[in-house]
């Protein structure tokens, strides 16, 4: 199993930065959208699998077996090759620092990932309402325990009030950002699959565990969560909570989507991106 030094694996992102900026517009969105596709699988698997846990065996052990298969997503992305702009938050930057690219082409990688990166989040959130949580009855459709799971993660999403309920949630994104970056970073320091794997895997497993915001895994199941509530029962809205009166397309953006997209994206870039390239500059540039 190979390894690369940190300055290397640095030198690398660079090269990956630039790769990935010089890629045709059509492109980046494709790639793009399959990258939300996939945080939205093991985002979707991460609240399916976890149902039922913490009543059984506490709130812990329910965060664990979150993040154990959360990483599905991110392992998918690294070793296809798509486009995830809060992992771009680090790479593109890296190729600006050493000269190989512009921040214009930065910002355009940025945007036109993040557009595809919400289609495909939102593509599969669907498939999976529509195909697992909801099912067919003789009243119409009616949502199981995974739904009400959902719902209630969507609801916790959504209650972030006020100034300091955005600072919050701000703040858990940057520290997203930071791990989910530093998993892409191990992805790169290895060159077969398992060492991919295992770099990406820890990373990640601790952003699910702890609870953290990540927009593109929230423009998944968030969505997911609005569109399964109208099917709920009143007892199964009593398992939410109150929290579920918070639920709202409006409320979500505006609380919780876009100050975890910032957050990310400041993450990655300031706390991953630059903090590596002032480190191990001077062993990167001749």
């Amino acid at each position: 199993m190979s390894y690369h030094t940190p300055y290397e694996i640095i030198a690398k992102g660079a090269e990956s930065g630039k790769y990935r900026m010089s890629l045709e517009g059509w492109n980046i969105l494709l790639r793009g959208g399959m990258a939300g596709a996939y945080i939205a699988m093991g985002a979707s698997l991460m609240v399916i699998v976890s149902t039922g846990v913490a009543p059984a065996l506490g709130a812990g052990m329910a965060q664990l077996v979150s993040g154990f298969v959360f990483p599905l997503g991110l392992i998918l992305i690294v070793l296809t090759g798509a486009e995830l702009c809060t992992g771009d938050a680090m790479l593109a930057p890296f190729a600006a620092f050493s000269g190989q690219g512009s921040w214009i082409s930065v910002f355009r990688l940025w945007v036109l990932s993040y557009i595809g990166n919400i289609i495909g989040a939102l593509f599969f959130a669907a498939l999976v309402t529509f195909g697992v949580l909801l099912q067919p009855g003789a009243e119409g459709m009616t949502a199981g325990a995974s739904a009400v799971s959902m719902v209630a993660f969507a609801s916790e999403r959504c209650s972030y009030p006020g100034l300091m309920g955005i600072w919050t949630c701000f703040i858990k994104a940057v520290a997203a950002g930071w791990l989910l970056n530093l998993a892409v970073l191990l992805g790169i320091c290895a060159d077969d699959a398992i060492g991919k794997i295992a770099g990406v895997w820890f990373p990640s497993m601790a952003l699910a565990s702890t609870g953290l915001e990540h927009s593109i895994t929230n423009a998944a199941l968030v969505p997911a969560g609005l569109l399964c509530a109208p099917h709920l029962t009143f007892l199964q809205v009593a398992q939410v909570g109150p929290l579920a009166g918070n639920l709202g397309w409006s409320t979500f953006t505006f609380s919780n989507l876009i100050p975890a997209t910032i957050g990310n994206l400041l993450g990655g870039l300031v706390l991953s991106g630059v903090l590596l390239w002032v480190a191990f500059k001077k062993e990167i540039t001749p």
